[in-house]
């Protein structure tokens, strides 16, 4: 469910970069930062012992957050 999540909120933003705009330019900077953060957060995951079902379980929360967030513009 993950790979599909993705693909959706990749959609929405694709239509949202495609507009342009000032909105468009928060997104991209906003996703930048989301995806250090998450990587740090999956490396700090691993580093302490966690699992990859962890960490899959965590990027879903954060997909399906931003589904429901890019959906609501």
């Amino acid at each position: 469910m993950l790979g599909v999540e993705a693909q959706m909120v990749i959609g929405q933003r694709m239509a949202m970069f495609m507009i342009g705009g000032s909105q468009a330019r928060r997104e991209a900077r906003l996703m930048v930062t989301e995806k250090v953060k998450a990587a740090g957060e999956a490396a700090m995951t691993i580093a302490t012992g966690g699992t990859s079902h962890k960490i899959v379980r965590s990027y879903r929360r954060k997909v399906q957050a931003n589904h429901r967030r890019l959906g609501k513009g």
